[in-house]
């Protein structure tokens, strides 16, 4: 990844996604950014993407309704290797539980796990640890 030009948003939360969106955009205004409100259409909205079309991040959230950020996880694991394998998630969430933590480590899809909000530091941060990574 030589640089960032799609991110997916998923939270439930509308609020959170608009704000995590004009973080995304004051680091960089030229980033793509679709936010969905669900992890069903997320997954619904990835397998349909060109491979092409794929974000280069997913900010996923944990604690949803329907299918949450686990679950979503456990999906997605499913997809073809191709279709994941350019793809970061990152879970933002609220929750502080080391559970979690370790949980998402083990998942062995999600590459970090962040405390929401989301900030400008932790685009650059993230940016800085997985820019080295290419297809």
């Amino acid at each position: 990844m030589n640089s960032l030009k799609r991110i997916l948003l998923i939270d439930d939360n509308r609020i959170d996604n608009f704000f995590h969106e004009r973080v995304i955009r004051k680091f960089d205004k030229n980033i793509a950014v679709t936010s969905l409100l669900s992890a069903e259409k997320a997954l619904e909205y990835l397998n349909n993407l060109k491979f092409s079309e794929l974000p280069d991040l997913i900010f996923l959230d944990i604690n949803m309704p329907g299918v949450n950020g686990w679950e979503f996880l456990e999906q997605y694991s499913k997809f073809e290797d191709v279709r994941k394998s350019c793809v970061i998630v990152i879970m933002l969430s609220t929750s502080e539980d080391t559970e979690d933590k370790t949980r998402v480590f083990e998942q062995g899809i999600a590459a970090h796990y962040k405390s929401k909000p989301l900030t400008e530091k932790m685009l650059s941060d993230i940016f800085r640890k997985f820019m080295c990574i290419s297809a």
